[in-house]
């Protein structure tokens, strides 16, 4: 698997015709890699933004409509429809362009939510935040209306439209659009669209919706590993080009970030939504006090995740900064773990620093978009393991997937501490002897402990159930994670191991991207 730099990718099938991709590396000067990086640096903004922000508002927007648990559906159809179709994207952006798909998905996002934020009932809200899902907070929340957590994301999305189109550099991708359609695996991305809602329902059904041993979610997750099952099947034996290519598994490497990626999913998500719902619930702050404490984590990852990019530039290593930082990242779960609403905030803060150490490596370990942004500068690094070993050609699909196992992780962390927090806090309710009306409501909205005269319970009562229920549970929820990311470090180190992030072929991108060379007929790809 050769890794010269050439302007065409040529990829077979099993015993099918030959599908030429275009190489769409671009090795730039330092300034406009700045520019770049600034551009798609607002695309992941929004995208964390546009998660973050209808979590920290979930109980208000729950409390506007009335529907209780019917309002986990909002981010559960998000991740519904985004996990489902990341496998896709890193094939069509070999196809259509990396431009082009970039801007369809945040024309799908600006869409989706402005809908979203005019929605009149929790099904009209579901189904939008799904389509939004399709391609791509606290303060907003409680001191204007819940609508504008979607609408706030549109003009800055917009924004990013116009750069991604008028400053980041274009590779036009050869070939005109009949053949660009004939090139998409449709029987793949059937299979593949299939496969991940049938297998995500159930997780999302699963002891909210339906019980878990109930025929519905039995009979549904049995469907979605058989289609998965087909999916591989022609992945592996008659897609012409296919979404996921099976010799990616071959390298170690990749399979050791996409464990590693899993787990971050069940991680960050787990933080980014249970974290803003415990210091509202059982710290009773506002909406906007809870969302204060999530910046020491997110500011620090991203300073942590630049100063670790600057070390992988200088020294082209990056093994250690990935199993380190799960290992501190396992610290601060463990340390979060402790938090009871007695502790000092200024303890809090440095849980939340702590964390971002960790997290920021592994991010950065893990995230890296192209590898040629290394050379001059860093953007995000586990896919600078992934993809330095891979060839050109596979770097778009192994990312994609990289992210398609990382949302998967995160559907799974939302069943995984759901459960996880509401059987601690049913079992406390139930010792108190409280109906089965007053332990569906809370469980439904735990912010109703913080007003227990409006179901009927005794402040004593309320604080018991904060303390011995939701408290524990939370508890339960980051000892979990104190776990995973320490398997994380076990996985890493074994898997992932060190490839030289240079492929012989930067010079002449070099002078491609500064126009001293132009592509010839006769450069043709033997690896990508």
């Amino acid at each position: 698997m050769g890794d010269k730099g050439n302007s065409e990718a040529t990829t077979r099938g099993p015993g099918c015709n030959e599908v030429q991709l275009t190489d769409q590396t671009n090795l730039l000067p330092f300034k406009k890699i700045l520019t770049c990086f600034m551009g798609l640096g607002l695309c992941v903004f929004i995208s964390q933004m546009d998660a973050v922000i209808v979590a920290t508002a979930l109980p208000t927007i729950s409390t506007a409509f009335s529907a209780g648990s019917v309002s986990s559906w909002v981010p559960s159809a998000y991740l519904l429809t985004t996990t489902s179709f990341q496998p896709l994207y890193g094939r069509f952006s070999d196809i259509f362009g990396r431009k082009a798909t970039l801007t369809a998905a945040m024309l799908i996002l600006v869409v989706g939510n402005l809908a979203a934020g005019f929605s009149q009932s929790i099904l009209q809200l579901i189904v939008l935040r799904g389509i939004a899902g399709a391609g791509g907070g606290g303060g907003l929340a409680q001191k204007a209306s819940w609508r504008w957590v979607f609408w706030i994301s549109a003009p800055m999305a917009l924004c990013t439209i116009v750069v991604v189109n008028f400053i980041l550099p274009l590779k036009s991708v050869q070939g005109n659009i009949k053949s660009k359609l004939l090139a998409i695996d449709y029987v793949g991305s059937v299979l593949s669209l299939g496969a991940n809602a049938l297998v995500i329902l159930p997780i999302i059904w699963g002891g909210v919706t339906f019980p878990w041993n109930s025929a519905i979610v039995l009979a549904t997750l049995t469907s979605g590993t058989l289609t998965w099952v087909l999916f591989i099947t022609w992945e592996w034996k008659g897609a012409r080009l296919p979404i996921v290519p099976m010799h990616i598994f071959k390298h170690s490497t990749v399979c050791g970030v996409y464990i590693a990626m899993f787990i971050n999913g069940l991680v960050v998500f787990s933080s980014m939504y249970y974290l803003p719902q415990f210091f509202q619930v059982a710290l009773g702050y506002t909406p906007i006090h809870a969302g204060v404490f999530l910046i020491p984590l997110f500011a620090g990852q991203e300073v942590v995740s630049w100063v670790s990019g600057v070390i992988v530039t200088k020294t082209g290593r990056y093994r250690a900064l990935i199993y380190s930082g799960f290992a501190t990242w396992s610290l601060a779960c463990g340390l979060i773990s402790t938090i009871k609403p007695h502790t000092h905030q200024s303890v809090m803060v440095i849980f939340m620093l702590v964390a971002s150490l960790g997290s920021g490596q592994v991010r950065l370990s893990l995230l890296l978009l192209r590898r040629a942004f290394i050379q001059s500068q860093t953007f995000q690094t586990t896919t600078v393991a992934a993809q330095a070993s891979v060839s050109r050609q596979d770097m778009s699909v192994v990312t994609a997937f990289r992210n398609f196992v990382r949302m998967l992780g995160a559907v799974l962390a939302l069943a995984i501490d759901a459960a996880l927090i509401n059987n601690t806090l049913r079992s406390s309710m139930q010792a108190l002897s409280l109906s089965e009306d007053v332990i569906k409501s809370v469980i439904d909205n735990p912010v109703l402990l913080s007003t227990p005269d409006s179901i009927s319970l005794s402040t004593e009562q309320a604080t018991l159930i904060l303390e011995q229920g939701y408290t524990q549970g939370f508890r339960r929820v980051f000892i979990l994670n104190a776990v995973l990311t320490a398997l994380a470090t076990v996985t890493s180190m074994w898997l992932i191991k060190h490839k030289n992030l240079m492929r012989g072929d930067e010079e002449r991108l070099r002078e491609l991207a500064s126009g001293r060379r132009k592509t010839t007929d006769d450069e043709k790809v033997d690896g990508g």
